[in-house]
């Protein structure tokens, strides 16, 4: 027998099959010059970057250019925080006269977003300031102008991704609502990627303007199924037969074919010894007892970290009572009102760590959830 030394990393997409062919018409009628928007959307884990990685490899195989920017945590109330992260990539990867060819005409006024540009364009400098309402639409057509036709590069199409959008600022969706209409007609294929279930009020009004105006092809991602997620542990333990139907059957339990879960089970399994060499082929012990992987035990304890101390005492008591459990059977434990309690389940949901299912009835969004509390 021998260790696992395999990294626990799926080389390959699986799934997603009917996504990708859309999204790949798409790409196809950007470089025809009928521009389009693309969201895709599901929970953390499920896959969206992975789908976003693979259409990249696509566009680059067709001559799109890329631009890039990502939304983070601690960014909602930054102004324009995914598009400077995006100009601050370009940037880095441009030589001075390839930034001054790419932002064109755009250069003086992106100077004042992004200051530091001016040290690499030391012959532009910031236009006056006008009144804040006048300053962001003349803003917004400097950046429409850089990306439908200001980034130097003629007529060659272009990819723009910016990813994990419930995070972004809300003149940045601004912004992304009036890009989209102006790439009707350009080379541009604008894809945006958000949590489906960790929208706010400002992303809400953006998606339900793009569905409004028809601007936008929206897919959701959900878990792999059954078969998927055998042809996952296939492909990144390279068998040639599957690992037990039982073991299968577990980890689809427990992961309920989100990607990264599967991934990360495997990675807290194998630490554990569980998977082993043996006459040239993988293979696993059975399950006796799940060792929580450590990066959903983190996500799970940032989250929990912010509840109060009854909200927290709560969630303890519903992961002892299983999955799904019912609001009458926590108000009989508790001796808590209704007016009380629904409070603090309100605040267990808010922390995305509890789903609503029914007017009395409450689920732990995940299996491994419930465990890692």
């Amino acid at each position: 027998t021998g260790s696992l030394s395999v990294p626990i990393l799926c080389p390959v997409l699986i799934g997603r099959t009917s996504q990708l062919e859309a999204l790949t018409r798409l790409i196809e009628q950007a470089r025809g010059g009928a521009g389009q928007t693309a969201l895709i959307a599901g929970e953390a884990g499920i896959g969206k970057s992975r789908l976003v990685a693979e259409l990249k490899t696509r566009a680059a195989q067709l001559g799109f250019s890329l631009l890039q920017g990502n939304c983070f945590d601690s960014d909602r109330a930054l102004p324009y925080a995914p598009l400077l992260d995006l100009l601050r990539s370009f940037c880095a990867n441009h030589t001075d006269a390839e930034i001054a060819a790419g932002l064109g005409g755009s250069a003086a006024e992106l100077t004042k977003l992004l200051p530091e540009l001016a040290t690499r364009l030391p012959g532009f400098s910031p236009a006056p300031a006008l009144e804040p309402e006048a300053e962001k639409r003349r803003l917004f057509n400097a950046l429409s102008q850089f990306f439908t036709g200001g980034t130097g590069s003629g007529h060659v199409p272009l990819l723009i991704v910016i990813e994990d959008l419930h995070w972004s600022d809300d003149t940045s969706l601004e912004f992304l609502q009036h890009l989209a209409r102006r790439i009707l007609s350009q080379p541009v294929l604008l894809l945006l990627t958000y949590r489906i279930d960790e929208t706010h009020p400002a992303l809400v009004h953006f998606l339900a303007e793009l569905d409004r105006g028809r601007l936008a092809l929206e897919l959701t991602l959900q878990g792999l199924t059954l078969a998927e997620a055998d042809g996952m542990l296939r492909a990144i333990f390279q068998l040639e037969r599957p690992l037990s139907a039982a073991f299968q059957q577990t980890l689809q339990a427990l992961t309920e074919g989100n990607p990264f879960f599967i991934e990360e089970t495997l990675k807290a399994l194998s630490a554990s010894g569980s998977f082993f060499l043996e006459e040239g082929r993988w293979d696993q012990k059975p399950i006796n007892e799940l060792h929580i992987p450590r990066s959903l035990q983190e996500a799970v304890l940032r989250r929990s970290e912010r509840l109060s101390d009854k909200a927290h005492s709560l969630l303890e008591l519903a992961a002892v009572a299983g999955r799904r459990f019912d609001f009458g059977l926590l108000q009989a434990l508790t001796s808590m009102d209704e007016p009380g309690l629904l409070s603090l389940m309100k605040e267990l949901v808010a922390a995305q760590l509890v789903v609503e299912e029914t007017a009395d009835r409450f689920a732990f969004r995940h299996a491994l959830t419930r465990q890692a509390v």
